[in-house]
């Protein structure tokens, strides 16, 4: 067993110990997790919609499916291509297409809304409210009973089809509006409708009888013993598309698994989907599923043998007929920091803005609990804590230990007065009705809504793992490693079905990339399904990961970080940047998009619809771990452009909040950006004295530049077998290997291009 799992198993038991109604506070290490919220703080919300057998485990919080469990009546559930919703009656199913809506922006936004859908309804029974039943890894069981009877259905990810079951009776087909039957007579068993130019099919159970009613209704017959059909959205009307749906249709899934497997050796991913089934008659012909552009583009495991496409808000889902397919990705590293700056022109500037920095450490993470202070949730805090080990970091590598035991000093006395609930607003709690830590006091409803938990305990996280490589006594576990890996189990838990914390709590396994609302979707917005705004603090969680696993022997910890960084970056280079150019609409006027919904897209924020801000959100924080950021020098070169461009509309506009930002605002971030494809460029526009954002300093902003104008800009063509590393290539084409042990023992770290390091422990070690 190994050091990551014997922790889970150890915090289970402990958590466990409390009760269910406890208010014992439970001591994890030096650190005190608090079992019940203090004062007027409230819980988390309950999730009552599932079975018996899921109410035992922990809530599957921020998935796309979670606005089932909260909800009485749920949100439209966006499995893709299908979009599901349980109504009153049974179930709704629709074939999202694309609608296009123009902003007072000036811009547009892409919507796939679940609209004019089949209903599918038991004709013996009215269903009783829907409840989550079965959970795998990327398909759902949804069951509406009532009494004995029970009406159920199987969606995935991908899946053109959904699955039903009914315990008695006959299943009633409500269309939106008259149909037109297709194919008659072609196969007993199905019944072809086209609906609103949209085509589905019904298979039926063999001595199926298909009863028409009215034009916008059909009755099926089932035979007794055979209470089960599938429906299927089709992509299209060909005979040959029909026969293919029909083949697949009858292998029910029953069970979906992704497995990852990281090879440091080389520096590859390896994930697997499987799925299985349950044939319900005739021959076994096996799942149709249904890849994504992320999982098909570019893999020639899978090239030759797709078959038909739906157009869907993630591009081209295309068919494939097979149990299993794989996708294999470069794992492209990083390093915790970066070398000490060398001498040039601008060391001076940069040895005074760093003095300037040290001199107010204190204040780069806010010390009081003034409830007027919106810095003082855990968002921010963490934020704080990444400026001062950065600072720290820097102060390393340029020989002033001095300086970083100070810095370090900060984030220490940070992380403990919060981990020991010394604060009266200020803890974390353990809620075990959904399985989770949850922060006081609440931002961004991180409580009410269990959002954004991947966001904010991965800035700790990192955080935590650049102390624990410069003091690793202070993440022991009888110390505050405990309460560390508590944050860790909640966003982070590889293991499936467990009471105390569910599976990857915010990852989507099949999508490839994380979902930010806990409850699945909020008010008017949740007709969208669930989203995620802010991908490169997703990335920023996952590279947390990389490094507490590291720094403490936990390599199942660390294989994880790997695989959920190496996924998350893949998805957001095909759904936020679409740099393949295989998702956007024609329609669509931005380069990029900052908000994916489950059924739309679209340039914007939550909180404004400033230019630089909607840029700026899908970049931060920019750390070394960043560096794919600039894979694409020509998108990084047009996006900044758009934001210049919109900037000026947006000022034209005149249309500005009562304390409009700065007309340079983030000007840190886009400069970081630009120096991973440009840093002369870069360090040419950069104003010392200009707008920095909250989580960044300009000390930091400046190291950046100065190293990639020194370094290179990065070079992923090379691969180390190791996890930390990092290479970059200067435009003369000389190279800078990177390679850090966070070890005890010396490493001998061999790169791709022949290059060898061998590297001390605790050493970050630097080649040309």
């Amino acid at each position: 067993m190994s050091l990551c799992t014997r922790w889970v198993c150890l915090l289970a038991l402990l958590l466990a110990s409390a009760g269910p109604c406890s208010a014992v506070d439970q001591k994890l290490g030096a650190g005190t997790l608090l079992q019940a919220p203090r004062g007027a703080d409230k819980r988390p919300p309950s999730a009552p919609h599932r079975s018996a057998a899921l109410l035992g485990q922990a809530a599957p919080t921020s998935q796309w499916y979670s606005s089932l469990i909260f909800n009485p009546q749920p949100d439209p559930i966006y499995a893709q291509p299908l979009s599901i919703k349980p109504s009153p009656g049974g179930f709704e199913l629709a074939l999202p297409s694309k609608v296009v809506v123009p902003t007072e922006r000036g811009d547009t936004e892409i919507h796939y809304p679940h609209r004019d859908a089949l209903l599918l309804a038991p004709a013996a029974f009215t269903p009783g409210p829907a409840v989550l039943d079965k959970v795998s890894d990327w398909a759902i069981d949804m069951a509406m009973r009532e009494g004995s009877d029970e009406m159920r259905a199987t969606v995935a990810h991908g899946s053109p089809y959904a699955y039903f079951k009914l315990s008695r009776g006959d299943v009633r087909i409500s269309l939106p509006a008259a149909g037109q039957r297709l194919s008659e007579g072609a196969d007993p068993r199905v019944l072809v409708l086209r609906v609103n130019g949209k085509v589905y099919a019904v298979f039926g159970p063999s001595a199926v009888r298909w009863e028409q009613r009215a034009a916008d209704q059909w009755l099926g017959h089932l035979p007794a013993g055979s209470g089960y059909f599938s429906v299927a959205a089709l992509p299209d009307d060909s005979a040959q598309t029909l026969q293919l749906l029909t083949r697949h249709a009858y292998a029910f899934v029953r069970d979906t698994r992704a497995d990852w497997h990281y090879d440091k050796a080389s520096s590859t991913v390896r994930t697997t989907f499987s799925v299985s089934t349950q044939v319900m008659e005739g021959p076994d012909n096996g799942p149709l599923l249904g890849l994504y552009p992320h999982q098909w583009h570019n893999n020639p495991s899978v090239q030759d043998r797709l078959g038909p496409s739906f157009d869907t808000v993630r591009g081209k889902i295309r068919l494939l007929a097979a149990p299993q397919f794989s996708v294999q990705r470069r794992y492209s590293g990083f390093v915790p920091h970066w070398p000490k700056l060398a001498e040039g022109p601008r060391l001076a500037e940069f040895n005074e803005q760093f003095k300037r920095d040290l001199r107010r450490r204190r204040s780069l993470i806010p010390v009081r609990e003034n409830p007027d202070d919106w810095r003082v949730s855990v968002y921010w805090q963490g934020k704080g804590l990444t400026r001062v080990t950065q600072l720290a970091a820097i102060a390393e590598q340029q020989g002033d230990l001095e300086a970083r035991e100070q810095l370090l000093a900060v984030a220490k006395e940070r992380m403990a007065w919060w981990f020991s609930a010394q604060g009266k607003r200020s803890y974390f709690h353990y809620d075990k009705g959904l399985g989770t830590v949850v922060a006081y006091p609440d931002e961004f409803f991180a409580v009410e809504q269990m959002n954004d938990h991947h966001f904010h305990y991965g800035y700790w996280i990192r955080a935590a793992a650049e102390i624990a490589l410069r003091d690793p006594a202070w993440a022991a576990q009888d110390q505050w490693g405990a309460m560390v890996q508590a944050l860790v189990a909640d966003i982070a838990t590889a293991q499936r079905g467990r009471a105390d914390f569910p599976f990857l709590r915010n990852f989507d396994s099949y999508e490839g990339h994380s979902w930010a609302v806990g409850v699945g979707g909020a008010g008017s917005y949740g007709q969208w399904g669930n989203n995620q705004e802010s991908s490169s603090e997703a990335v920023n969680a996952w590279a947390g990961l990389i490094l507490w696993g590291e720094v403490t022997g936990q390599s199942e910890l660390r294989d994880l970080g790997v695989y959920l960084y190496t996924s998350e970056i893949e998805a957001i280079q095909h759904y936020w940047f679409d740099i393949h150019h295989l998702v956007f609409a024609p329609e669509y006027q931005s380069t990029h998009a900052s908000m994916v919904f489950g059924a739309k897209y679209a340039h914007n924020t939550w909180w404004t619809d400033e230019p630089r801000q909607i840029h700026g959100i899908n970049l931060l924080p920019v750390a070394t771990f960043s560096t794919y950021l600039g894979r694409d020098a020509d998108f990084v070169k047009r996006k900044l452009a758009a934001m210049q461009r919109e900037s000026a509309a947006y000022q034209a506009r005149g249309k500005f909040p009562k304390n409009p930002p700065p007309q340079d605002v983030w000007q840190d971030i886009f400069c970081k950006h630009l120096a991973l494809v440009d840093p002369v460029a870069a360090l040419a526009q950069w104003k010392p004295n200009g707008s920095v954002e909250d989580g960044e300093t300009a000390t930091h902003t400046l190291h950046w530049m100065l190293s990639l104008q020194d370094m290179g800009t990065p070079d992923t063509s090379v691969s180390a077998d190791t996890t930390l590393y990092q290479v970059f290539r200067r435009p003369d084409g000389q190279r800078t290997y990177l390679a850090y042990n966070a070890g005890k023992t010396p490493i001998t770290v061999h790169f791709s291009d022949g290059k060898v390091l061998d590297v001390a422990p605790a050493t970050l070690a630097r080649g040309r």
